[in-house]
């Protein structure tokens, strides 16, 4: 059985969805620790509440430059086999994209290329899509590099838009899409 280590920044929903496949059987694999850069995060909450390890580590609350290397000692001390990031939002430090080079794996709210990278999260794509009038949005899983958004596409889904969208209409039909999405994504992808 793998081991799953979840960043998120925020709510984590997402993360839920991931735990829940796990206790499902759906994803052949567990939750083994929660990461977050928020320390008042939801998502360490959910964790706490589940029995996982949760964890805070930010910029603010580690010695300068150090950062990556207080991340490794978490990965490594729950045996963590890959990361997912799910809402999280922060730039992966260099020596965790090294260590965990291709089985770092992010969800974003849009059929990348489009609507990706800095500053592109959460809210503001769902507004870009709808200013530029596409009739269709959607998710993509990625794997993780050092720049936002870039690296390899791995999967993708469609998800309508539909006429009298607002931002926030948009973005809870395709998250519910993303809970559904990323379960499927790492039971093909950890069998």
């Amino acid at each position: 059985m793998k081991n799953i280590a979840v960043f998120a920044s925020h709510g984590g929903s997402d993360l839920q969805a991931i735990i829940d496949g796990c206790k499902a059987g759906k994803i052949p694999a567990r939750v083994c620790v929660v990461i977050s850069n928020n320390s008042g995060s939801r998502a360490l909450e959910r964790a706490k509440g589940e029995g996982i390890p949760a964890v805070h580590l930010s910029a603010n609350s580690t010695a300068a430059g150090s950062l990556g290397d207080e991340m490794l000692a978490v990965l490594h001390a729950h045996k963590t086999d890959i990361v997912f990031l799910a809402g999280y939002l922060k730039k992966i430090p260099a020596p965790v994209l090294k260590t965990y080079e291709n089985r770092i794996f992010n969800i974003h709210p849009s059929l990348l290329p489009k609507y990706g990278g800095r500053g592109m999260f959460g809210i503001n794509v769902h507004t870009a899509v709808l200013a530029a009038g596409d009739t269709e949005t959607g998710i993509t899983i990625h794997r993780v590099t050092a720049e936002y958004d870039s690296g390899d596409i791995l999967a993708q889904r469609k998800v309508p838009v539909h006429m009298g969208d607002t931002p926030e209409s948009l973005a809870a039909r395709v998250l519910e899409q993303e809970h559904i999405f990323l379960v499927e994504f790492l039971e093909g992808e950890l069998q």
